[in-house]
């Protein structure tokens, strides 16, 4: 790879978008809607590569498919309530057909920077330096897998895995399993692994809050979404947690706390997201899923040893221990961001930087919250567009 100034030099006249997840596109598509072109740069060699790489195969929406629709195309009639991975996938195809959004695949953003003297974005990838007056961030809160140091995890003889890397329990059957976290990941490994007769223990160091995905024929989501137009938040996450405890029963006593704080103040406040339960519980109730309530201290060459003192046996271990924002290491010279890689400023404002920067994909609140930030980045970049545009024809008229 040659010096960065033998890259070739591309100008886009419209933004230049950075991730062709959901995201990214849903941003290229409501600029397309306006008229306005955009440049849109994948790392990897498909759209939505999380979903199409780095995601189990038994996985579905866990939210209605009327929460998760990008702007301006909605999913096919015939299309499931929850979708499937495939299904969702061919939607993001579909969608980017649509709108026929081209991104720039294989194309990995090694820096971004804003210059002052030029006032554009200098946007450079292994072969090609981009530049535009508009930056959209839009890698998104996953971009990295989060791979925690477990002290002695290197003699471990078994299989580890992140659950990116985790496809089906195919791999594991027959195994004892280890799956260090609890969230909807770690929840749907845990069930994937039963239904090909490997014995999970699930680590659940932390209180979390379990959710039915249904209540009495309704999706949970749908009615907290009804009764918030209504009510306080927090009157809502008390109702929300009463019908819980009469589906679900007391959790508590399964091994699994609930936060002090309701599942949708916790949401608002930290990203934590409540688990939708689609059958793990069941299995936890019937002793299939193992709870371990102590952390992990280290482990060992077979196994595993707890806070408590305990040592278990296990011929694998699953990481179901989240993603994180890649931002820090290739967007520089602004300090929008925070040194986790989510924007300073809070959700509903924090899609606007300065100088032409917006982000999309870090409200922690998934498609709805990606939707939301795409229109209004389409709108605002339309305004500034119209502004410029107009600026030139009177410059040229006075000329």
């Amino acid at each position: 790879m040659g010096s960065e100034k033998d890259n070739i030099l591309i100008k886009s006249d419209g933004p230049i978008i950075v991730g062709a997840g959901p995201s990214g596109i849903a941003v290229a598509a409501c600029l397309k809607e306006q008229g306005i072109p955009s440049l849109v740069l994948e790392r990897s060699d498909c759209i939505a590569s999380l979903w199409q790489y780095k995601t189990y195969d038994r996985l579905k929406l866990h939210l209605p498919k009327q929460f998760c629709e990008l702007p301006l195309f909605g999913y096919p009639k015939n299309f499931p309530k929850y979708p499937t991975k495939k299904q969702f996938v061919s939607y993001m195809e579909a969608y980017a057909n649509h709108f026929n959004i081209k991104p720039m695949f294989n194309q990995s953003v090694t820096s971004a920077e804003f210059e002052c003297e030029n006032n554009v974005w200098r946007v450079c990838t292994q072969d090609c330096v981009y530049e535009s007056r508009w930056l959209v961030v839009a890698t998104g809160e996953n971009a990295e897998a989060v791979v925690p140091e477990i002290q002695g995890i290197e003699r471990f003889e078994g299989v580890v895995r992140h659950t990116s890397e985790y496809k089906s329990g195919c791999e594991f059957r027959g195994k004892r399993v280890l799956v260090i976290g609890c969230g909807n990941s770690g929840m749907e490994v845990s069930l994937d692994l039963c239904r090909y007769n490997a014995s999970p223990f699930m680590v659940v160091r932390n209180s979390v809050h379990v959710l039915p995905r249904e209540m009495f024929g309704l999706t949970t989501f749908g009615i907290a979404m009804a009764l918030l137009k209504w009510l306080p938040l927090r009157m809502v996450d008390r109702l929300i947690l009463f019908m819980a405890n009469l589906t679900l029963g007391n959790t508590e006593k399964l091994g699994l706390r609930r936060p002090k704080t309701g599942p949708l103040e916790l949401k608002n406040a930290t990203g934590k997201t409540p688990v939708l339960d689609t059958g793990a519980l069941s299995l936890i109730k019937s002793g299939n899923i193992k709870v371990v309530e102590q952390g992990v201290r280290e482990i060992t060459r077979n196994g595993a040893k707890f806070m408590d003192g305990q040592q278990i046996a296990f011929d694998s271990i699953v990481l179901a221990t989240g993603y994180k924002s890649n931002v820090p290491f290739w967007l520089k010279g602004s300090d929008f961001f925070t040194d986790d890689g989510m924007p300073k400023t809070p959700f509903p404002n924090g899609w606007k930087g300065e100088n032409g920067l917006f982000t999309v994909g870090f409200t922690r609140r998934g498609l709805l919250g990606t939707t939301c930030d795409a229109r209004k980045i389409a709108s605002e970049v339309t305004r500034q567009w119209r502004s410029m545009k107009c600026d030139s024809r009177h410059e040229f008229r006075a000329k």
